[in-house]
């Protein structure tokens, strides 16, 4: 609170607002986020950046392109949204945990390439880690007042994207557009494609196990076509709690930026009469990308850069119509089984390990091709 006072006593109380920087403002996270802050009395955007698309008079300070660092530094923002896409976010994602900033997460790519570094600069810091992922946000709520030592387990939810049910032979002739129609949420295309192979529900496999400290084997995910509940969390008693809701990505935004208040938003409250709750396993000869996440986030090291590298140039590619949909799978798997795995002590070794897999993903592309 700010208080003016006149003769020793207060006059008035005046909330001070969240001074806030969005990064990655121009995509889907970014948009929505904008929205949050520009209706909440106690945010204010104080910087604004994306990767290429113009950003002028969005915020005093913007920037395209380039070492976010340095916006950072002028900003000096209470709260960072991590919004950029890729393992380009990885300097912001450091930047905020060494300084104590409070960082909402959304680019889960730098927590998987480089958990071990980002926890140790957290510890440095001080500063919160709020996750915008709806699974993740579900997670962090659920678990918000218990001890560690009386989870059981996570339970991560995926909608299986618009492929769900398909066998990998009627995989091979998908199209970039088909992969893109996703059936329940609005996101941009690089996540939209990691929905589709499964690839983004391993990368928050690997990035849950870095928020939360539980062990791999303890990590479950299932396969929930309607996206109503986002997470679940399971007790050593036996009980299960759930996260439900719209698939609204507009929800967990706002809950990270305006962190520990629960701030109203524009999405609807779930209708509970008529809702029927419906999960199932998923399929790993299919989509063979969630089993090569979790054998990388087991193996540790740089093996989660590797694979996230890898990810990345095969996502791009068929984009870009230069591979198959299944050989997305194909390029990773070789990528990963064949890379160095080894510690990753700095972020120069960290980024040296990703310009590797990503050369070799573009040798394994040329072999595709």
């Amino acid at each position: 609170m700010r208080l003016a006072w006149r003769s020793g006593r207060p006059l008035y109380t005046e909330r001070v607002r969240k001074r806030v920087a969005i990064l990655g403002i121009t995509g889907s996270i970014g948009q929505q986020a904008r929205e949050i802050v520009e209706a909440h009395p106690g945010l204010e955007l104080v910087a604004a950046a994306s990767g290429s698309r113009p950003v002028d008079g969005i915020a005093p300070l913007t920037q395209v392109g380039g070492d976010l660092t340095d916006l950072l530094e002028a900003a000096a923002p209470d709260v960072v949204l991590n919004a950029v896409v890729g393992f380009a976010g990885l300097p912001a994602t450091l930047w905020a945990l060494e300084h104590g900033v409070d960082l909402a997460l959304a680019n889960k790519e730098s927590l998987v390439a480089a958990g071990e570094l980002a926890l140790a600069a957290r510890r440095r810091g001080g500063g919160r880690l709020l996750p915008v992922d709806s699974e993740h946000s579900a997670v962090f709520q659920c678990l918000e007042g218990r001890a560690a030592d009386t989870v059981a387990g996570v339970v991560l939810t995926a909608s299986g994207g618009p492929f769900r049910g398909r066998t990998r032979a009627e995989l091979a002739d998908v199209s970039p557009e088909e992969a893109l129609a996703h059936p329940t949420w609005r996101m941009g295309p690089k996540i939209t494609v990691d929905s589709a192979t499964l690839a983004n529900k391993g990368l928050e496999l690997i990035e849950a196990h870095f928020l939360f400290g539980v062990p791999y084997e303890r990590i479950e995910v299932v396969i929930h076509p309607t996206s109503v509940v986002h997470a679940v969390v399971r007790f050593r008693d036996g009980a299960l709690f759930a996260h439900l809701g719209h698939p609204d990505m507009r929800v967990p935004i706002s809950y990270a930026l305006t962190y520990p208040e629960r701030a109203a938003t524009p999405a609807p409250s779930l209708e509970l009469a008529g809702l029927t709750l419906a999960f199932e396993a998923p399929d790993l000869e299919a989509f063979p990308l969630l089993a090569l996440a979790r054998w990388a986030g087991e193996a540790g090291g740089t093996a989660p850069c590797a694979f996230n590298a890898a990810n990345e140039e095969a996502v791009a590619a068929f984009l870009a119509g230069r591979l198959p949909f299944v050989g997305i799978a194909d390029v990773v798997e070789r990528v990963v089984t064949e890379a160095d795995v080894t510690p990753a002590r700095d972020l120069d070794e960290l980024v040296e390990a990703d310009a590797r897999a990503r050369r070799m993903a573009e040798n394994a592309l040329a072999v595709a091709a």
